[in-house]
């Protein structure tokens, strides 16, 4: 039964997932952006999360703290200044708590957003938002 983990693992052992970008400008020499999840849409979404580059990876981590209280088809996703970037989707959420990892593609520019979403696909709201500073 393939679930979403192992989708995501078994993309990160081809080395799709993994392959992330290296010349963007958002966290440059390894700088973290970091930010804390507060719910949307009625939903109760909390715990914190950060951007870093790991070599030449860009990643987005969410922190053992991390909790979405449900939702339908949650995706990671970045947006700015209150708006969802539907073009920058990372994947599925894999958990609805805890440390979790995604991977950014290598043709995504992420200097130019300044906020991480829970995103519902299906009913095509926020879930929670995260400002990173």
């Amino acid at each position: 039964m393939m679930t979403r983990r192992s989708l995501f693992l078994n993309a990160a052992a081809t080395g799709a997932a993994l392959t992330l970008a290296s010349a963007s400008g958002a966290v440059a020499g390894g700088a973290k952006k970091k930010g804390t999840f507060e719910g949307r849409s009625k939903h109760i979404t909390t715990g914190s999360v950060k951007v870093v580059k790991d070599r030449d990876r860009f990643i987005v981590e969410l922190g053992e703290d991390f909790s979405l209280d449900n939702g339908p088809d949650p995706r990671v996703a970045f947006g700015k200044d209150g708006t969802y970037d539907p073009n920058s989707k990372l994947g599925a959420l894999l958990n609805l708590k805890g440390k979790q990892k995604y991977a950014v593609p290598p043709t995504m520019d992420i200097s130019g957003y300044n906020e991480v979403y829970i995103w519902c696909e299906v009913a095509g709201v926020p879930l929670g938002v995260a400002a990173l500073s």
